[in-house]
């Protein structure tokens, strides 16, 4: 099994949030749940004052995306989903293939509970730069990041169906504060930093923090 990524952007219009959160808690995240091959699913909310201002994202086998359980579930949809879909301000749903997993603290595995805070970096590299951006990544910026308290886990990925830059990122951080710290500054600001950063074409930083995850039930669950 291929692991993937189910990365939804979603963002309601002004007096329909109610109906928009009852809706994804209790028929359209728990539909997607109850599928074999899709491990997990939760909900953040943006921190960062951008829009769209709501992330689910879903870990699963990607092969579950191509099964009819799947394809029934997105072309005979309720009148209920219908009409809420269809009055979304934004929806960006993307599908990732995981590149690459690293946890820090000699962790092997991801803790029990959601990340409270998640940082996604979308970004497309000009061709050729890509395996100096990934050596980057590997041998300077992940281990830096791991090095400040409160990184958990940074996961990447590459782009598999979609409108966004080619690479995802996601960051699992226990607490914002750490980003005003100089310890991360200076993992953030170094002369190989400033070389890759010159071979983008896109690049997308998103803050987001834990709302709720996804049960099969329909009861969202709050930790």
């Amino acid at each position: 099994m291929t692991e993937g990524l189910l990365y939804v952007l979603s963002q309601p219009r002004d007096g329909d949030e109610d109906e928009f959160h009852n809706w994804y808690d209790t028929e359209h995240g728990p539909a997607r749940l109850a599928l074999p091959g899709v491990h997990q699913g939760h909900r953040y909310r943006a921190t960062d004052g951008a829009a769209p201002s709501w992330l689910a994202w879903y870990d699963l086998d990607l092969d579950v995306l191509h099964t009819p359980e799947y394809r029934a579930l997105r072309e005979r949809r309720s009148a209920r989903e219908t009409a809420v879909m269809s009055a979304l301000e934004t929806l960006d749903r993307r599908v990732y293939e995981l590149l690459d997993d690293q946890f820090a603290d000699g962790r092997s595995s991801p803790t029990t509970t959601p990340p409270p805070i998640l940082l996604a970096r979308a970004m497309t590299v000009e061709p050729g730069h890509e395996p100096g951006f990934h050596s980057w990544y590997a041998e300077e910026h992940i281990p830096a990041l791991h090095a400040l308290p409160g990184w958990r886990r940074t996961r990447r990925f590459t782009l598999v169906d979609g409108r966004a830059p080619h690479f995802l990122t996601l960051h699992e951080i226990d607490d914002p504060a750490v980003f005003a710290t100089d310890a991360y500054h200076a993992a953030t600001n170094t002369p190989w930093r400033t070389e890759v950063m010159k071979t983008l074409t896109a690049d997308e930083r998103r803050t987001f923090a834990y709302h709720n995850t996804v049960q099969t039930s329909g009861a969202p669950a709050h930790h």
